[in-house]
């Protein structure tokens, strides 16, 4: 399997449209190309053969949960950073994510800088050999 690497881009596994289009605006106007998901079983079958910067996901989602989907990218061998947006907070629901690998937690409402400076904080620590920026 070929993996082609962009690193501008961003998944977003949101299932409330509303919000999905909020971030996928936000993250255009930042000079990031997005692509959109409804639900994580979406994202898994594109995922394959894609490789964005990172993958935004929303943690209640219609079938397979935020959860979920980081232990399946994890199962997949896929090495994904995830930041996982909820309104639905608790110190358990981080550490869970924590243990399963995502690289941020934010709570709703989140504002701009922080998702902002969570993807930041992800491109700052991928590895940028062979990699165009451009």
């Amino acid at each position: 399997m070929v993996q082609r690497s962009n690193p501008k881009a961003i998944f977003i596994v949101e299932d409330d449209e509303g919000m999905r289009e909020a971030i996928e605006q936000l993250l255009s106007v930042a000079g990031f190309k997005t692509a959109a998901y409804g639900s994580a079983e979406a994202l898994l079958d594109e995922v394959a053969t894609q490789s964005p910067l990172c993958v935004i996901s929303d943690l209640n989602l219609p079938a397979m949960s935020g959860l979920d989907l980081l232990t399946e990218l994890v199962r997949r061998g896929e090495q994904l950073p995830v930041i996982v947006i909820t309104a639905f907070d608790s110190v358990s629901t981080r550490q869970e994510a924590v243990r399963l690998g995502a690289s941020a937690f934010l709570a709703k409402p989140f504002t701009s800088k922080a998702l902002l400076t969570a993807i930041d904080d992800i491109a700052a620590r991928r590895p940028r050999a062979g990699i165009s920026l451009d």
